[in-house]
């Protein structure tokens, strides 16, 4: 079983419930799961882990958190995730998932193994949602 970082950037606490449920099915699955802020996260760190999810709500006109989680993401490269096993996540409240869509592109323009279409919950994540986070934290975990 793998180590899994999970980074996350969340303002009204949705993406972080899917973040801490990601968390939850990686150690059911026998895995070790990390959760860390952007900030505390270094291109290096992410290069190390085997498995990585990252999560932010849609923002703004339907596009990442622009002081934190844009930043990490825009610094990392081929380098840290060419064959990297990644699950991506996030919570929105208007628009139809063009952040997610958009940002399921760029990480497998990077090589990302990005798992599905990426996992979204309209505003808090309902049961449904937080149990298809349970199995994206078992499979990043394998």
């Amino acid at each position: 079983m793998k180590k899994v970082l999970i980074v996350y950037w969340s303002a009204s606490g949705n993406t972080e419930l899917m973040a801490k449920e990601i968390a939850s099915g990686v150690k059911k699955a026998g895995g070790e799961a990390e959760l860390k802020t952007p900030g505390a996260v270094s291109p290096q760190a992410v290069k190390d882990a085997p498995a990585l999810a990252f999560g932010c709500p849609a923002m703004g006109d339907e596009v990442l958190e622009e002081e934190e989680m844009e930043p990490f993401i825009a610094s990392l490269s081929k380098d840290e995730l060419a064959g990297k096993p990644l699950g991506l996540f996030g919570s929105y409240d208007w628009g139809d998932g063009l952040w997610m869509r958009s940002w399921v592109e760029r990480m497998s323009s990077l090589g990302a193994k990005v798992d599905g279409s990426g996992l979204i919950a309209h505003l808090e994540p309902d049961a449904a949602v937080l149990a298809e986070c349970a199995k994206l934290g078992a499979r990043l975990a394998e």
